[in-house]
């Protein structure tokens, strides 16, 4: 075991205070980018029913991906500079870039770990300091997004999938490190939140809160 040490975030209600994929899904529908009629109740209906396990990750993931497959990339690009300063970057505390600063000044390996899409995680993770971004990806074909997501999407137990592919390609694992840090809200990142030495629930779900308290794990709210 070496003496590095690493520090692994999820985005959603952790680093921000809302979800990046919702609040995309918003931003287009008040540009008249997507029918409200349809969009507005799929997207409670997919979360409901991704959360009662009746729809894979794939299927929650490629609804929000599909928002991308009606229009040209340039466009996107557009919207998405927009999305950004008017809804995600008032969305990160304070707090949030404080305990970023934290783990920065120690020296550890940092990396943001989300189900997000690569499009709008991108400058996000810029924007927080970030060298090392794991997301969904989105497929193209002939210069546009399909709506369809590339190999493993980045959530629940794809998250560690992920991970050790992205660690394998540095040559080295998870257990390597004398520390692994990893904060998250959601009862969807158990499975990695279990891996690492330090697990934080950040702005826990109630799920999460729960087994926290069983598990003695430390939490933080961030607002």
């Amino acid at each position: 075991m070496s003496s590095a040490t690493i520090a692994l975030f999820d985005l959603d209600r952790t680093l921000l205070t809302i979800d990046a994929d919702e609040a995309w899904v918003e931003f287009l529908l008040d540009q008249g980018a997507l029918d409200r009629g349809h969009f507005e109740p799929a997207m409670h209906d997919v979360g409901a029913r991704y959360k009662s396990g009746e729809i894979s990750g794939r299927e929650f993931c490629e609804f929000y991906l599909s928002t991308l497959a009606p229009h040209e990339p340039v466009k996107l690009g557009a919207w998405r500079a927009r999305w950004l300063v008017d809804r995600i970057f008032p969305a990160i505390s304070a707090a949030a870039r404080d305990l970023l600063a934290k783990h920065r000044t120690a020296g550890d390996v940092m990396v943001l770990t989300t189900a997000a899409s690569r499009f709008l995680a991108a400058p996000i993770a810029a924007n927080l300091g970030f060298e090392h971004l794991i997301a969904t990806e989105a497929a193209m074909a002939a210069g546009r997004y399909t709506g369809e997501a590339e190999g493993t999407p980045n959530m629940r137990e794809g998250k560690i999938a992920r991970l050790d592919a992205w660690l394998a390609g540095r040559g080295t694992t998870l257990a390597a490190f004398a520390r692994s840090w990893f904060y998250s809200d959601s009862r969807n990142d158990i499975p990695l939140l279990s891996r690492v030495t330090d697990p934080v629930a950040v702005n826990p779900d109630p799920t999460l809160a729960a087994l926290a308290r069983e598990k003695g794990w430390p939490v933080l709210q961030i607002r």
